[in-house]
């Protein structure tokens, strides 16, 4: 009797859970990713201030499916679904049949229709942007120092974050860190006290997710690195020399860095599958896709619903959708009723820099540096691969002991409108 065909449509944390979850059962699985690694996207703040390699936080699918004789990869990016035909539809043309499907593409950077800023901003969602946006910011620096005028050095220093979630948070702490403690001395022609990093947030307060009391924790240790924070201020435009804010407010700025929104993955709406109003497929409480009884969506691309809300899309519930999913998958092929799905928090947690982040843990709140120590643990221990663990490791010891960010090292950056450097 042949295995039933599971195809899983990417190998982030979810896809790449929900395969694992099946691996060496009755099943037969395909995972399918336009990436032939996973990143591990929690760390990619510190590809892109210089502090890791690309490779420390990425590691080759295949490698991980390793002893999984039942799990195959492909390296694919899929275009959509031919429901009535069960099958996935590459972008080559190429059609993949499937018994069962997991959907589990992610999200994508949302600019909220602001072209300007779209245009203009540098986003920080995968291994490219976090590439362009080192090289950005190290351009900066070396056009700063062959500025002639005050005013152009200064708009080369100045840089604006967007976003107070937690990368926002992060990204700010650690450029700031960047600047503050490596930059000085490769650049002592400059006056790093004349860097300028603005942390921008619509809403009242950084950190939503977190308790207040973190969130003005958060907020403090970011001001004492230098960070200036504008909340209740809202971006409505940009150009390559500086940022306008509601209210006619201009900054004048070289570099603007978006982690302010994302939206589901485009493959939400080509796959022709009923999404909610926020865009995210809809699923109901066994995590398949309304209407479809072998289809599931998981992860930011899945409209999970738990008190009333959808679920935010982090990594924990990807991981706990992926592991349900997998569950459901096993036992509808074993003719057994499916299992509603739950979500179980354990916590959140953001790092804000050296000795300094915000965590809470089940019942239990930390700040300051065991919030920092707890927010390094959890991040070595979830990184795949042993080398990437001690690679990362040992990074992080030299920053923590020699005040330095090593990788400073500009590439070729794809061709933005930001200005000649």
């Amino acid at each position: 009797m042949t295995s039933p065909r599971v195809v899983i449509v990417g190998a982030g944390f979810g896809g790449l859970e929900c395969a694992r979850r099946l691996a060496r059962r009755p099943v037969d699985v395909l995972l399918l990713d336009r990436n032939n690694y996973h990143l591990f996207t929690p760390l990619l703040y510190q590809v892109a201030s210089s502090l890791l390699n690309p490779s420390d936080i990425a590691y080759p699918v295949r490698a991980a499916l390793r002893g999984a004789p039942n799990v195959r990869f492909r390296l694919a990016e899929v275009s959509g679904v031919d429901l009535a035909a069960r099958e996935v539809i590459t972008s080559d043309g190429s059609r993949v049949p499937f018994d069962y499907l997991v959907l589990a593409a992610g999200a994508a950077t949302s600019f909220f229709g602001l072209r300007e800023v779209e245009e203009h901003a540098l986003a920080l969602k995968d291994l490219v942007d976090a590439l362009d946006l080192r090289d950005q910011i190290l351009r900066a620096f070396e056009a700063a120092a062959r500025a002639a005028a005050e005013a152009e050095r200064r708009r080369w220093l100045t840089f604006v974050v967007v976003g107070g979630g937690p990368t926002g948070v992060e990204y700010a702490g650690a450029l700031s860190e960047l600047a503050r403690r490596a930059m000085v001395r490769d650049f002592p022609e400059l006056d790093m006290g004349s860097v300028r990093i603005f942390l921008v947030e619509a809403a009242a307060r950084v950190l939503p997710l977190f308790d207040p009391a973190q969130g003005r924790h958060a907020q403090e240790e970011l001001e004492r690195k230098g960070v200036q924070v504008r909340l209740g201020a809202r971006v409505e435009g940009a150009r390559p020399d500086g940022v306008r804010l509601a209210g006619g407010e201009w900054l004048d700025a070289a570099t603007l860095i978006w982690t302010a929104g994302v939206r589901p993955s485009p493959l939400a709406a080509a796959a022709g599958l009923p999404r909610s109003r926020s865009g995210r497929i809809e699923v109901d409480g066994f995590l398949r896709v309304k209407g479809e009884e072998r289809i599931f969506a998981i992860g930011d691309i899945a409209a999970a619903v738990q008190a009333g809300a959808e679920l935010p899309m982090m990594i924990p519930q990807a991981r706990q959708e992926a592991r349900a999913a997998a569950r459901n998958i096993l036992r509808a092929a074993a003719g057994m009723p499916p299992v509603a799905f739950r979500f179980r928090s354990y916590g959140v947690m953001a790092t804000i820099g050296r000795n300094a982040a915000v965590a809470r843990i089940g019942p239990v709140s930390l700040k300051g540096f065991p919030g920092w120590v707890a927010w390094l643990f959890l991040h070595l221990v979830m990184l795949i691969g042993f080398r990437n663990r001690l690679v990362v490791l040992l990074g992080w010891a030299w920053d923590y002991v020699r005040y330095d960010r090593p990788i400073r090292i500009i590439g070729r950056s794809r061709d933005r409108n930001r200005g000649q450097i």
